[in-house]
Formats: C-alpha cells, sequence, structure tokens
C-alpha cells in the first residue's frame, strides 16, 4: 500500500473506548485483528474524560480502572460533562496530535462520528486539524436533541467505516448513522454488540479502506 515511490504513510488514529472501559482495553479488543490491519495504522489510546461513575459491564472480563466519556440519562437524550468532553479531547489533540482519523467503539463510535459533524459545523474541534476518517464498531447516533443538532445538520463528508452486528443491540441505530454518511465502507459480522474479528471478506473491506485512506492523505500531502 502507499504510492509509486513506495511511501507508505500510517494514517494516525485516535481511539476512543467504550462506555466504562479504557484505552488499554480497547487495545487489547482491536489486538485480535490482523497484523497487516495494525502495521499500517499508527493507533493511539487515551482513556475517557471521567473515572466511571458506577459498574462496568466488563468487570471479571478486562482489568479496571474504567473510564466513561460523558454520562446521560436513562432515555439518552440528556448529557453530563458533555462540554467538559469535548474540551477533554480537543486538548488531548493538541498535546499528542496530529491525528487523521478517530476510530470508536460503542460510546466512542457514537461520539468519533459526531465530532465529526461538530467539526465540521465549527462547534468543536476547532483548534486542530480536520478529521479526515471514521472507523465505527457498534454505533449510534447521539440522541440528545441540541448535541444531535449540531452533529448531523450535514451529511458525514469523510470516508467512514462501519461495523455491524447481526446480533447488536445497537443495530438499527447504526444503520441511522450510516444514512448520515457520504462516503461509507461497511463490515457486517454475525456478533453482538463487540469489536469482531475480521473474516476474509472483512479484512479485504478493511484493507481497502485503509489503502483508500493512504492515497487521499498522500494525495493531501503532495498538494
Amino acid at each position: 500500500m502507499g504510492s509509486e515511490a513506495g511511501i507508505v504513510w500510517k494514517p494516525r488514529v485516535l481511539c476512543l473506548h467504550g462506555f466504562r472501559t479504557s484505552g488499554e482495553i480497547l487495545k487489547k479488543q482491536i489486538g485480535k485483528w490482523p497484523q497487516q490491519v495494525l502495521d499500517n495504522l499508527d493507533l493511539v489510546f487515551p482513556n475517557g474524560a471521567h473515572p466511571a461513575q458506577g459498574k462496568s459491564d466488563v468487570e471479571g472480563i478486562f482489568d479496571p480502572p474504567y473510564y466513561e466519556w460523558f454520562q446521560f440519562n436513562k432515555e439518552f437524550t440528556e448529557y453530563t460533562n458533555f462540554d467538559k468532553c469535548l474540551a477533554y479531547i480537543e486538548d488531548y489533540m493538541i498535546k499528542h496530535g496530529p491525528f487523521d482519523g478517530l476510530l470508536g467503539f460503542s460510546q466512542g463510535a457514537i461520539l468519533s462520528a459526531g465530532l465529526a459533524g461538530m467539526q465540521a459545523k465549527g462547534v468543536a474541534l476547532t483548534k486542530v486539524q480536520k478529521i479526515k476518517f471514521l472507523i465505527i464498531v457498534g454505533g449510534a447516533m447521539f440522541k440528545a436533541p441540541s448535541v444531535a443538532e449540531n452533529a448531523y445538520s450535514s451529511p458525514i463528508r469523510c470516508p467512514s467505516l462501519h461495523f455491524l452486528g447481526e446480533m447488536d443491540f445497537l443495530k438499527p441505530y447504526g444503520l441511522e448513522l450510516l444514512e448520515k454518511c457520504v462516503d461509507p465502507f461497511v463490515i457486517h459480522h454475525p456478533k453482538g454488540h463487540t469489536i469482531p474479528r475480521l473474516d476474509e471478506k472483512g479484512l479485504e473491506t478493511m484493507l481497502s479502506f485503509i489503502e483508500r485512506i493512504q492515497k487521499t492523505l498522500l494525495d493531501e500531502e503532495e498538494k
């Protein structure tokens, strides 16, 4: 992968973990992907903006500490500490960037896709470079009206890769998000709300997506 000159551009990716897990846990979850995927991405795994304020679903599977990006009510329509979360991510991107794209799982996936839309509207991540691509695993859309209005008022134009699990309770909402994206790649898998291993077809799609991103970044660099 790369240009005719043999240069391979390794996209730098900020990876946002799921609710009440951690950067270290997401790193382990992603670690089951083939080396030919992992070797072509520069993945960075921060912890969420806030220590977990309740029990984690991964207790007994992955070790603590656990973190969350923001809090929400039972209907997912009201958020707490959301602005602090945005400021925390932007600050992290300034200190550890630049980043080319975002990868997210679950709460991190909802956040990743929403951030791209909010940045395009000029209401988030205004001090960092433009998000050029998204990898969304088990994602959905924001439900809080004020946030959703900012995130999805225009279609999400950057290339995006979406993992949709047949048994994932979020799949219907992941499909809704897909409709908001102009340039989506899709990997279907038979599992539930998880980061799946890649079968042959999934790997092919993933590598095509990475190649597409590398070419885009290289083209931009040459302009």
